[in-house]
Formats: structure tokens, sequence, C-alpha cells
């Protein structure tokens, strides 16, 4: 991908107030192949998505040719006795941003070895890849330790779905509000938003952006929640 950082800086700004799509399958699901994915990101296009975030180099490739909207990629990669797993070395995160995403999701929690690696890890992405770094974090302190590293944005990614945060059930607003009025980056909001609503109440406490992901583009996911809810209230007590 031939960008400048100035160019990275205007496709943000563009998302600035928008909505995000993950068009993302877990792996076995009925939607999961690169083919599923464009036209999960084609049918977000079409109802106004702003921008697309998509897991690995084929897919970010595939879609951005597709639809042509900026792109949020990761690369996610889930390895025995490791907890980590989104863009986790150098190389990941290069093929990313290489196959055309202007915005790379790197995880920066404190889970295995992260706090050793980040930094050696983005000092060279500062030098060789023209891509923003968006720190995808799950706690106040990884995001602070995210910002003195040089990630150029944040987002709450992890949120409820790390050992520390394993106790939240929705969306974090009070997280949200703090990394707003506390680290002066961009915050884009992520995880566990399921309606418009939740999403508007994000970007009314500062989120720069909202990215939605499950809601949208992973049917038996909603399903799930769906059904849930009604076997709850049919259930015998």
């Amino acid at each position: 991908m031939n960008i400048g950082r100035d160019e990275a800086l205007r496709v943000l700004a563009s998302l600035r107030g928008r909505l995000i799509v993950s068009c993302q399958a877990r792996r076995g699901q009925p939607f999961d192949s690169v083919d599923s994915m464009v036209k999960m990101a084609q049918a977000a296009a079409s109802g106004g998505a702003a921008g697309i975030r998509a897991d690995s180099p084929e897919h970010v490739r595939a879609i951005k040719a597709a639809v042509g909207l900026p792109m949020i990629g990761v690369y996610k990669r889930r390895l025995p006795g490791r907890q980590a797993f989104i863009t986790l070395n150098l190389e990941d995160a290069l093929e990313v941003s290489e196959a055309g995403a202007e915005i790379v999701g790197i995880e920066c929690t404190f889970r295995d070895d992260r706090r050793k690696v980040l930094p050696g890890m983005v000092e060279q992405l500062k030098v060789r890849c023209p891509s923003l770094l968006m720190a995808e974090i799950s706690t106040f302190a990884e995001a602070a330790f995210a910002r003195s590293l040089g990630f150029d944005l944040i987002a709450t990614t992890l949120a409820g779905y790390t050992e520390a945060t394993a106790y939240l059930e929705v969306f974090d607003y009070g997280l949200l509000e703090r990394l707003v009025a506390e680290l002066g980056l961009p915050v884009i909001a992520e995880g566990r938003l399921r309606t418009p609503a939740e999403a508007v109440a994000a970007l009314r406490r500062g989120a720069y952006a909202v990215v939605v992901g499950k809601a949208i583009t992973m049917p038996s996911e909603a399903t799930r929640w769906f059904a849930e809810a009604l076997r709850r209230l049919t259930s015998p007590q």
C-alpha cells in the first residue's frame, strides 16, 4: 500500500462520528469465507458504513478491492497456550498494512508477553509502516501504556473479553469516558455495542467513531441473543 501518513490521517478524519462495520466470521461458521465477507462488506457499504474492519491480509485485500472504503485490518492468530491473538508481531502488522488497511489494529493488553514485545514492535512499525496504529485494549492502564508507546488511536475492542474484564456484560461507557478525557487520542468504541441507541450513546460520550460487528455481520450471534432472552423469559423459575 503506497500511502503516506498524511493520507492515513485524512482517512481517519473521514471516519469521525461514523459507523465502521466489522466483517469477520469465526472459524467454521457458515460465513467463514472471503467471498461471504466481501458480500457482507458490500451490504454494509450500501447501508451507509463509512469503513470496514477485517481479519487477515487476504480479507483486507479482497474487501478493499470490492468496496474501496477505509479499512481497519487485523490478523488474528489463536496459538496454543497463548491468550493474546490480535496482530501479534511485526510481520503480521506489515502484511495487513500492505494489503490495504489504512489502520492496523494491534492487541495492547497485558496478556502473555505483550508488554515486552510491543515497544520494539511499535518502534519498527513507526519506521516501516505507513498505516496508523490502533491499540486494542481492555483496561485504562493498557490504553495508557499504548499511548506511551506511540499508538495513534485506541479501541475498546477487548473490554469484557480478557480475564481482567470478564465481569463486563455490557459496553463499558465509563472506560470510554475516561479514555476520552485523559488520553488525548481518538478513541474507537468497539465491543458489545448491539443497538443503534448504544452506538449513539458511545458517540455522545466522546467516541471518535463506532465499530459494530456481531449485531450486523454475525447472524449466529445475533440469533443467540434473541433466543437466550426468550428462553430466560419462558423457562420455569
